[in-house]
């Protein structure tokens, strides 16, 4: 391993390990909220713009995640369809509650909304829409990096019910290049997968204890096919991606 890629791994390390204790009260209160939602068979939807959309993904239909959760995916707010363009779209006001509106979200659900600078337009108005509704806002965010850039503007922070601080540095990048000026190593993708499947986990767990945790199995494994099969005809009236 090369000096870099060491000091790539160290870092992320590093930020885990000190975010199991900063995110300890935070990620137990998410858990809370979520647990509420999925006893009372309400839906926790998961929505990001740029690349937190891949959050959504991380927990839709997969294997060892839970069956009540709804990924918000739309073409021009991710990357595939053109990524210039998605960064203008993320900072136009106006263009996420008639995205919202076709999941049906309804009061009592829960969104996970996913901005690592927790300024752009898309998360907010997200965050606005659902607690319009009714529904709980839980936050996956930098407040470093919010508060060095919102100059007097709205944060993500500022619209959520609960905040998971994922203590990253503005910019995202963690590694410099030496002599160069530039930072590589971005790690939010990492740390926000880790924070949101171990919340997961928890629910999952809190839930079994009544033998009613909806977990999908991975499809080759004995069983998987009639389990999921169950999941999905139960989950699919109210996510739009099954």
């Amino acid at each position: 391993m090369t000096d870099i890629t060491d000091a790539y791994f160290s870092n992320l390390i590093v930020r885990l390990e000190e975010l199991k204790q900063t995110l300890a009260e935070p990620m137990a209160q998410a858990a809370d909220v979520i647990l509420d939602a999925a006893r009372g068979d309400k839906r926790v939807y998961v929505f990001g713009t740029g690349h937190s959309h891949m959050l959504a993904e991380e927990v839709h239909y997969r294997a060892g995640g839970l069956a009540f959760t709804v990924p918000v995916l739309v073409g021009s707010a991710m990357l595939h369809e053109g990524a210039v363009i998605s960064s203008v779209y993320e900072r136009t006001q106006g263009l996420v509650r008639p995205m919202l509106e076709r999941y049906g979200m309804q009061p009592g659900d829960v969104i996970i909304i996913a901005s690592n600078s927790g300024v752009n337009a898309a998360p907010i108005e997200a965050a606005d829409y659902a607690r319009e509704i009714g529904a709980k806002v839980i936050a996956i965010t930098s407040i470093a990096y919010s508060s060095a850039i919102a100059n007097g503007r709205r944060r993500l922070a500022d619209a959520a019910d609960v905040v998971l601080d994922n203590g990253l540095p503005p910019g995202d990048a963690v590694l410099d290049l030496e002599g160069t000026g530039l930072r590589v190593g971005p790690v939010s993708t990492a740390v926000g997968v880790t924070v949101i499947n171990a919340i997961f986990a928890e629910v999952a767990s809190e839930l079994s204890k009544s033998g009613d945790a909806p977990v999908y199995l991975s499809a080759n494994m004995p069983g998987a096919a009639e389990i999921n099969q169950k999941l999905v005809r139960k989950y699919r009236p109210r996510n739009p991606h099954l």
